[in-house]
């Protein structure tokens, strides 16, 4: 088959690809950009109106009822940042995707956010190309360096370019569509089945355990993280967020499980409720490991209350380590 030929097939697929993509995204930054010029509308045109009011909530609500997931208050707040960002909606670039922006609103200098914008669409940066552009501070990089060409070329050695079929991975877009994520993107045969174990196990202790979500996503600077199982224990009356690890526990996955505990307790813990505890699971063909994560200076409330109604960290190695003995086993054979 002649190569040029081909060359002219590939070019038409990529373009219509990058149409739809560039389509489905922007049709959700238009409806965002919207949706944040009309709450602040209907907070008489306020800039720093006050976010804890009812609005944002009932919102949310009504909005989390109608269209699924996606309509959180955190997720309102956005919206209505973007508007203020971004008060010329025309000047919005149909090239960037709403995790562009995302990025985008976190620049605090209005000449420093339009250079990035301009230059993500000339690069056709992907998201993860433009964060680190702003973390390393690639505009004042750019503005003191005499070889602008090399440092604007770094990036595509650093970071993988945008790829029009991430549209189909991108929970954003799937939420904005009314579409459930894949959850097999996420996880792998070993670890489901650990973790299906974990939430019987947990349900079946008999200490006020109430199962509230599996792969649970949540956006934290513009990046997406799933927390592999979510509980509330009506007893304690507090969240308890679980993660799962196969190989070794790194302090990085510590750090993951703060966050999210920090996460639950800035914006999902309810009136009357107690910090959430965060629980680390390491499994390991010879050592399993165990860690509590709490919110600061909560260690006390740990000690004297928590430990009455959660499972020591021994219980949780024995019952990690027996589990994972069986189901190593099990995938043994079934590859024989």
């Amino acid at each position: 088959m002649n190569q040029e030929f081909y060359g002219e097939i590939k070019k038409i697929l990529i373009n219509s690809r990058n149409k739809v993509y560039q389509t489905a995204n922007f049709a959700m930054v238009e409806a965002y950009w919207n949706i944040g010029k009309a709450i602040i509308e209907e907070q008489g045109g306020k800039e720093k109106a006050e976010y804890g009011t009812g609005l944002l909530q009932e919102l949310s609500k009504q909005m989390t009822k109608d269209f699924g997931r996606g309509f959180t208050v955190a997720n309102l707040k956005n919206m209505r940042q973007f508007y203020l960002k971004f008060p010329n909606g025309y000047t919005l670039r149909s090239e960037l995707s709403w995790s562009h922006y995302r990025l985008l609103m976190r620049v605090e200098d209005k000449t420093a956010r339009e250079f990035y914008m301009q230059e993500a669409v000339k690069s056709q940066w992907s998201t993860r190309q433009l964060e680190r552009q702003i973390n390393s501070f690639f505009y004042e990089r750019l503005l003191s360096s005499k070889n602008k060409d090399k440092v604007r070329q770094e990036i595509q050695h650093l970071e993988p370019a945008k790829k029009p079929e991430d549209i189909i991975r991108d929970p954003y877009v799937l939420e904005f569509l009314g579409l459930s994520p894949n959850e097999d993107f996420y996880e792998s045969d070993l670890e489901q089945a650990l973790i299906t174990h974990l939430q019987k196990f947990l349900l079946e202790l008999g200490r006020g355990f109430s199962f509230v979500a599996r792969q649970k996503r949540i956006t934290f600077d513009g990046r997406h993280f799933r927390i592999d199982l979510v509980f509330y224990n009506y007893i304690l009356k507090c969240f308890v967020l679980i993660d799962l690890k196969v190989g070794d526990l790194t302090h990085q996955d510590l750090g993951q499980m703060q966050m999210y505990v920090h996460y639950y307790e800035r914006e999902l813990m309810n009136e009357g409720d107690n910090p959430p505890i965060g629980i680390v699971l390491c499994a390991d063909k010879s050592d399993s490991v165990v860690k509590y994560t709490l919110p600061e200076n909560e260690t006390q409330i740990f000690a004297s209350k928590y430990k009455l109604y959660l499972p020591s960290e021994e219980e949780l190695v024995k019952e990690l380590n027996q589990e994972y003995q069986v189901l190593e086993s099990e995938m043994k054979s079934e590859t024989l």
